[in-house]
């Protein structure tokens, strides 16, 4: 094997321009030419490929989002697409792919593989909705920029005596708001694994105020329901001043924290040498402190599970 190539696609996440790093000089330590494709499968389709080497990934390790830049290919999902995208790799002599991004991306790279292209997927998604793995590139630092949110808004809920409900990304899953609000501190979580009860909510808050409490905060993942129609919802059960705050993509953004930099070090190297061992269909996992390799086909059309004992103890923690 002489050439690979590696792209990212799907939504950004701080920790993909570490990986992208990682692959392309683990690439060039064994001797291996490396393509970096712009804009995802797109750039496939397009033809849009950059030779990288040891320069082209100075001074990334540290920045959010992805210097190959990413978009979604509706054209992609179409057997022509796909026909296009591999007549453009074969000319450009490229052997094997690395993908980084989340589910959609992995569909896109299971076709890929089973067109004859070797391809290794690096999951990077600030929703950590993959299942077989304990985080995906991006988790921590969202988690951290969520928790930091919640502390400032803590302070003006305190000084007002407010409840606020805080929006956190995830589309339908509550890995975000579950983390953040565990380490936040959070006197409810609504998740879209847990079924809503808004009178029970309520009541806690209300419990927590009679006891002396000066302010109520409440995570909510984007995938539950209307954040307004909770927020006006909770201020009519509680009768109490009850505000909203809706974080948006300030989450996906900024510099990656120093676990997401190693996690996708580790990743990125790795997968390089999975493909030089002719592994293909696969995408790296952690498990504990050890990076896998899980076939796709495991983890497409699978849900990841809740840590439901997490979600207990934050109710515990909340009374």
């Amino acid at each position: 094997m002489k050439k690979i190539a590696v792209l990212t696609s799907g939504g950004d996440a701080p920790g993909m321009n570490a990986a992208i790093r990682a692959v392309v000089r683990t690439a060039i330590y064994h001797g291996l030419e490396v393509c970096g494709v712009k804009r995802g499968y797109a750039g496939l389709i397009n033809g849009d490929f950059i030779e990288m080497g040891l320069g082209s990934v100075a001074d990334i390790i540290h920045r959010g989002g992805t210097i190959l830049q990413t978009a979604r290919c509706d054209e992609f999902r179409s057997p022509k697409g796909r026909e296009k995208a591999l007549e453009n790799m074969h000319k450009k002599e490229i052997e094997a792919l690395i993908t980084i991004g989340g589910d959609g991306t992995f569909r896109g790279a299971l076709e890929l593989n089973k067109m004859g292209i070797p391809v290794v997927g690096i999951p990077g998604t600030i929703d950590n909705d993959i299942p077989c793995t304990d985080n995906s590139i991006g988790f921590d630092t969202v988690v951290n920029t969520v928790l930091d949110a919640i502390n400032k808004i803590r302070d003006t809920a305190t000084s007002h005596e407010r409840v606020f409900v805080i929006e956190v990304m995830g589309r339908n899953s509550g890995e975000i708001a579950l983390a953040a609000g565990l380490a936040g501190g959070a006197e409810s979580l609504l998740l879209p694994e847990i079924e809503l009860d808004l009178n029970m909510v309520a009541e806690n808050v209300k419990r927590g105020m009679a006891r002396g409490k000066r302010h109520s905060i409440i995570l909510l993942a984007e995938g539950v329901a209307h954040s307004m129609e909770i927020t006006e919802e909770l201020s009519k059960l509680t009768g109490l001043d009850t505000r909203l705050s809706i974080l948006g993509y300030i989450q996906r953004g900024g510099s990656p924290t120093a676990l997401d930099r190693i996690l996708a070090s580790r990743m990125g190297a790795e997968a390089v040498k999975r493909i030089l061992r002719g592994e293909k269909g696969i995408m790296m996992a952690v498990s504990g402190n050890e990076i896998k390799g899980i076939e796709f086909e495991s983890i497409i059309n699978r849900k990841k599970k809740l840590n439901y004992d997490d979600y207990r103890l934050a109710s515990i923690l909340s009374i």
